[in-house]
């Protein structure tokens, strides 16, 4: 990437480019807990600001900037601490968002990288999981028709849950809650309101996979089952090894998902309407 950018000075692909390589490093390198993060993490915000200068209506570099939120656990820079216009909500990456929200609104990347930035930072203070799941409900109160981001509420608790599960604090009856509002209610929405009506050709598999699990652990087998098939022939990871109770999913939550596809294709085959005369 570096040596695109030197072989093409002029062209704003490969700086753009070389900014999300370096971002996608520098949060490679905080997860992995290495020792050249902030070298990383300067690197990347110094491209994508260079990026942002050049190209002030592209919403990209800001994403990259809202990225990189995440290493910056103990939120020193000042832009990673705003006040939220949300009395319910804890201080975050606020302006770096809307800049983002400005340029191209109910970017899915953003709002995603908004709540890993919360996630990182982990604690009372900022309102801990609680927080995340706050944030996700908040965002599927308004995000319009058609918008993935109607599913923020699923990735909140299915990160939630996560971290329960490796901190061993999961009640054995946590599932049932997918049944119960308001998570109910969320799953229903993002389904009628996103699923039955957005374009299947901009409907990501993982979005599907995550949609195809709340449905299914919230007993609406049927809608679960119509999920399952429009994902067919494919399937992802995630989230069944997150939410996989046999230590996060031995085997990445592939025999989980195929049990929760077993279930809802024969539920959805049981009740279906029979042609022809009946009996």
């Amino acid at each position: 990437m570096d040596v695109w950018a030197a072989e093409e000075p002029d062209s704003y692909d490969a700086q753009i480019m070389r900014a999300r390589v370096l971002v996608e490093r520098a949060l490679r390198a905080h997860r992995q807990h290495h020792s050249s993060v902030s070298e990383f993490e300067i690197r990347g915000r110094q491209a994508a600001q260079m990026a942002a200068h050049r190209a002030p209506h592209d919403p990209v570099p800001w994403v990259c900037l809202l990225a990189l939120a995440q290493v910056d656990v103990r939120q020193l820079r000042p832009e990673h601490r705003m006040p939220s216009r949300e009395p319910m909500l804890p201080p975050g990456p606020w302006q770096l968002l809307g800049e983002v929200h400005r340029r191209d609104p109910f970017n899915r990347e953003a709002f995603h990288r908004f709540l890993q930035a919360l996630l990182s930072r982990d604690g009372p203070a900022n309102g801990g999981l609680a927080a995340v799941f706050d944030f996700g409900r908040w965002v599927a109160s308004w995000a319009p028709a058609k918008s993935p981001l109607l599913l923020l509420p699923a990735y909140a608790q299915v990160e939630q849950c996560r971290q329960q599960m490796q901190r061993g604090r999961v009640h054995p009856l946590w599932r049932r809650q997918w049944a119960e509002d308001p998570l109910h209610a969320y799953t229903r929405n993002a389904f009628h309101h996103w699923f039955k009506i957005a374009d299947p050709a901009l409907r990501s598999l993982t979005d599907l996979s995550y949609l195809a699990y709340a449905l299914w652990a919230g007993h609406q087998f049927a809608e679960a089952a119509e999920v399952f098939t429009s994902m067919e022939p494919y399937a992802a990871r995630e989230p069944w090894s997150s939410v996989d109770e046999r230590l996060l999913g031995g085997d990445g939550g592939q025999e989980l998902m195929l049990r929760a596809r077993r279930e809802s294709l024969a539920y959805a085959h049981r009740t279906a309407p029979r042609d022809g005369p009946r009996p």
